[in-house]
């Protein structure tokens, strides 16, 4: 199906704006998989509030020229799907690793995180990366541990007087 000079246009600017907004993408090899696989991976990236896109790679190329995700270009070649995830590094990443899990014909050709390209074989180090509640909580538990320590130190004193009366006390009774 060939694209009008208006449809080609408006592709560059829809992927290139959201490409702009983004924290991560992710290309991805896709020949092979079948309409119904595809179907499943779009459903699976709408639900993940990831934005997931087949774009020529003409056309993908114009739209991350003048973003942070210029320095992936040279890996778009062939059929690719495009993975941008807005909200969460590791989101577009473990998107594709659990897809890739069950579907062997998908393989990620290319790995952009903060506008550094990364090895196709690092996709699980960005997989792991926490979420945001994940990473607020760890950070939460890390500034709450030495208050909790001080009180526990602070404590200390008067349980230890406590439980040396009660022995005495128990020696007495006995």
């Amino acid at each position: 199906m060939t694209l009008r000079l208006d449809d080609k246009r408006a592709i560059v600017a829809e992927v290139s704006e959201v490409a702009s907004n983004s924290i991560s993408a992710v290309a991805a090899f896709y020949s092979g998989l079948t309409v119904s696989e595809m179907t499943q991976l779009r459903a699976a990236a709408r639900k993940e509030g990831i934005y997931l896109r087949v774009v020529r790679n003409t056309l993908a190329r114009r739209a991350v020229d003048k973003t942070s995700f210029a320095c992936m270009q040279e890996k778009l070649v062939g059929p690719v799907v495009l993975a941008f995830a807005k909200e969460e590094p590791g989101a577009a990443a473990r998107l594709m690793r659990d897809f890739a899990k069950d579907h062997s014909k998908l393989e990620v050709t290319a790995l952009v995180v903060g506008g550094k390209l990364i090895a196709a074989n690092q996709l699980d180090a960005v997989a792991k990366l926490p979420t945001y509640l994940e990473a607020i909580s760890m950070l939460m538990s890390v500034m709450q541990a030495p208050i909790g320590k001080f009180v526990r130190t602070l404590a200390e004193p008067h349980a230890k007087l406590v439980r040396t009366i009660a022995a005495i006390r128990d020696q007495k009774a006995a």
